[in-house]
């Protein structure tokens, strides 16, 4: 199950044309990797940009891994399918087992508000107050890996995260569901929380992907407080990442530096001009 995840994983990175920052190796393992949504559940295109790039940087699949993964995917009965390959509901519970034995822990700790996120707020990195990934990591003593992807919130245009239709159908009581998003997505066209949910042909936007340092919960530092600096730090990568681009092309606008005008930059010298001459009075020349 995992290798052909795997293979699949490596064919969407190419039809992204996708670009990695990483390092040659990661940390051993015990280890918390937090990466960001971009649209979806099961179906985001970061999962499977994320797992291409863990699979490039380490290699042996019998490293052990446990990816946290949204309780929706059991409930809609999707969840069990992807159990061999390590998935298992997102929860405290399995995120500890999976670093007391030793392996990698995998979360995106935004959940259904991030993967939701209307375009205009695809570069920004949404975790909405959720920090239980920084107590997780202090409580077990491991260091967090941050991994920063961009470019899935062009591969389909959402118009609203659709909270307030969620909220009025009761599904943040009925499936720990807060948002369902409006897009427009092929091939279903303008639809309600369907492509996010069952899938759909994403738009080939360029995509990008960082592995960032590993980072410490540093002396005294709270869940909260470590939870934040991670989250500060992604979002300024996701910021570099992004600034200028150009949509599903995924090229940058280069920054103009024009020249300043002499006035605006230093003072210019007036040229000097020769002063009009007065008459002279010849001393001969009586007053009138």
């Amino acid at each position: 199950m995992r290798r052909l995840m795997t293979q699949g994983a490596a064919l969407f990175s190419k039809y992204v044309r996708l670009e990695v920052e990483r390092p040659d190796t990661l940390p051993p393992p015990p280890a918390l990797i937090v990466a960001n949504h971009g649209f979806g559940g099961v179906v985001d295109p970061n999962g499977s940009v994320v797992a291409h790039v863990l699979n490039k940087i380490i290699g042996d699949p019998d490293t052990p891994f446990v990816f946290l993964m949204h309780e929706a995917a059991w409930t809609i009965g999707v969840g069990p399918f992807f159990e061999p390959a390590g998935f298992r509901p997102a929860g405290r519970r399995p995120a500890m087992e999976g670093l007391a034995h030793g392996g990698y822990v995998f979360v995106m700790p935004g959940g259904d508000i991030e993967a939701s996120k209307p375009f205009k707020d695809r570069n920004k990195i949404v975790f909405g107050g959720r920090t239980g990934f920084g107590k997780l990591a202090i409580e077990a003593g491991v260091p967090i890996i941050p991994l920063v992807v961009s470019g899935a919130g062009e591969t389909v245009l959402v118009l609203s995260n659709g909270a307030r239709l969620a909220k009025a159908l009761r599904l943040p009581e009925l499936a720990r569901q807060k948002a369902i998003p409006i897009n427009i997505a092929l091939p279903w066209g303008l639809n309600i929380g369907l492509a996010g949910a069952i899938g759909y042909l994403p738009l080939p936007a360029k995509m990008r992907a960082a592995v960032l340092p590993p980072m410490d919960a540093l002396p005294g530092e709270t869940g909260d407080e470590f939870a934040a600096r991670v989250e500060a730090a992604m979002q300024a990568k996701l910021t570099e990442m992004t600034e200028g681009r150009v949509p599903i092309l995924g090229t940058k606008i280069p920054k103009l530096r024009l020249p300043l005008p002499p006035l605006a930059g230093r003072s210019m010298p007036l040229p000097s001009l020769p002063l009009p001459s007065r008459p002279r009075t010849s001393p001969l020349e009586p007053d009138a």
